[in-house]
């Protein structure tokens, strides 16, 4: 994996102690302050249509290592079935009714305070990896991994699903390279924004759009 310099890394590695410490705490206070509204969640997704409450998907974290993320589920079951053979949706019906109402609010995301009470992922950081975007990185772009993954990161609150996979990944490196818990907190910030006047959202995967990775090694 690329190397990525780092200005002060005695500093750096004293902020990210507490920053993965305070992760735990909060995330550990926002489960259990928020269970109700969970609670909620999960019963109206649950009644919509039957399917299973959360959605799991391998992830690649920290240094690439696997862990499952969790989201409430907002797709129908067997939705994978409703994309064409370039990763596209070819139905709008992928997406349940309530599925809609939580990905506006980013409520979907809720269930990934498991993930970071885990220490598997921050509220903070680079967006977890899909394992087929892996062999499509370039040696510096996997330097993006580097930290932990987080629920919102420095490309989400820049323009978020609109921005090409190239574009993430460079906010990403940047985000790795300048680390500081000033900047961990203009994100949570500019977060706030972003969701209530829902920037950048896109209901559906759009790859014909944001997908300018190089192809896999052995398509080459």
């Amino acid at each position: 994996m690329s190397k990525i310099t780092i200005i002060n890394p005695e500093r750096r590695l004293a902020a990210i102690r507490i920053k993965y410490a305070l992760d735990r705490v909060v995330a550990l206070v926002l489960l259990i302050v928020g269970s109700p509204l969970l609670a909620l969640i999960a019963i109206a997704v649950k009644l919509e249509d039957g399917g299973p409450i959360f959605f799991r998907q391998e992830r690649l974290g920290i240094n690439g290592s696997r862990f499952l993320i969790w989201k409430f589920r907002s797709m129908v079951p067997g939705a994978d079935g409703l994309l064409d053979r370039q990763g596209s949706a070819r139905s709008i019906h992928r997406i349940t009714r309530v599925g809609r109402i939580l990905r506006r609010l980013s409520l979907d995301e809720l269930p990934q305070l498991i993930d970071i009470l885990r220490g598997e992922m921050s509220f903070v950081g680079p967006r977890p990896t899909l394992p087929d975007h892996w062999e499509r990185y370039t040696e510096e772009q996997k330097g993006r991994t580097a930290m932990r993954p987080g629920i919102t990161g420095l490309s989400q609150v820049n323009g978020r699903n609109t921005l090409s996979w190239s574009k993430r990944i460079e906010g990403d490196l940047r985000y790795v390279r300048e680390y500081s818990l000033r900047l961990d907190f203009f994100i949570l910030l500019r977060t706030v924004r972003v969701v209530l006047f829902q920037e950048g959202i896109v209901m559906d995967r759009n790859p014909e759009q944001v997908d300018d990775l190089g192809r896999k090694r052995d398509q080459v």
